[in-house]
Formats: C-alpha cells, structure tokens, sequence
C-alpha cells in the first residue's frame, strides 16, 4: 500500500527558501567569488528557487549552472536498467571559486560524492557547500553532511520521499513522505 505523508508545501516552503538563501547571504555576503551548481535532475528546480531568491535580494544576477553527475556514480556499470543522463550546463570555470552545491534531497550521499567527482571537470573549487531541501536523516552511506538544511526527516531505508515542483509539472510545490 502507497501511504503519502505531507512533509513540506507552499507557502511554508517560500519560507524555508527563505531562510536558506539569508544564512548563504550572511556567509558569502556579496557572491563576488560563489558560484551555484543545481545538481541534475531534480536540484535544479531547488537551485532556480535559490539563485532567483539571492538575485532577487543582492539585485545581482547569481551565477548558476546544472551539473550531472550520473557517469560519476559508483552504481552505475551495476544497475540492470541504463540510467538516463541529463544535461550538465556550468557555464563559467569554478576554478577558486566557492561552490554552493544543490540538492533537493539528500539520502545515502553517494550522488554528493558522484557530484564532487564530475565536478572537476570544470576546475578545482577553493570550497564547497551543500544545500539541500530534505536531509534524510539515518540514511547515510558517507560521511557526507549538508551545511545549510531546509528540514530534516527521519525516514526508513524502505520510505521514500517525492518532491514536486510546479516547475516540473505539479499543481503546487509539494514534497511528500512516501511508504
């Protein structure tokens, strides 16, 4: 039986972007030297909420790029079904730069590693921050921890949780917790 528990949802997660977007304006001030990458397929939609949040803000247009990293993952030569790829589009070297990466949800960490990996193809980063929507907490294969969270969840190995954008398709933002 498919069990959905709402999580998160509008207008409370144009609080949370928010909250996010203040806490990377107060570490990173201006953006003179922060770049952000949204992680494909679906961090980009988090990563547009964020980078129109900061432009909107500062007045300045925040540079944002997609990064795929599905040829970086350790699962990929073992998995029955060939993943799809989706466009990687970074637009400016991250040479020195500090990265704010995005993602909506974070679970093992394996796809933040991947993404750490495919991320040097466009140079050596001086830092690199996480931003996630979802932290699923007791998940975690790596020792990979986000800096900046939108919400934390406890979840099951066996739950999963769905986030749906308007962007995407969906009526409203919702995310859901899923059984």
């Amino acid at each position: 039986m498919n069990q959905k528990r709402l999580i998160l949802a509008s207008p409370l997660l144009e609080i949370v972007i928010s909250r996010l977007c203040q806490e990377l304006i107060e570490n990173h001030q201006n953006f003179a030297e922060t770049v952000v990458l949204g992680m494909q397929p679906r961090g980009i939609y988090f990563a547009e909420r964020i980078a129109r949040e900061l432009s909107r803000t500062l007045q300045k247009d925040i540079p944002l790029g997609y990064l795929d990293a599905t040829f970086y993952r350790d699962d990929f030569r073992r998995r029955e079904s060939p993943l799809r790829p989706n466009t990687t589009n970074v637009p400016f070297l991250i040479e020195n730069k500090k990265v704010i990466l995005v993602d909506d949800v974070i679970a093992t960490g394996r796809m933040v590693r991947a993404a750490l990996d495919a991320m040097t193809a466009f140079g050596r980063p001086r830092t690199v921050e996480l931003v996630v929507l979802i932290d699923r907490r007791y998940n975690r294969d790596l020792p990979i921890k986000p800096d900046y969270i939108g919400k934390r969840v406890n979840t099951l190995e066996s739950q999963r949780v769905l986030v749906e954008w308007t962007e995407q398709g969906a009526e409203t933002d919702r995310i859901w917790l899923m059984e």
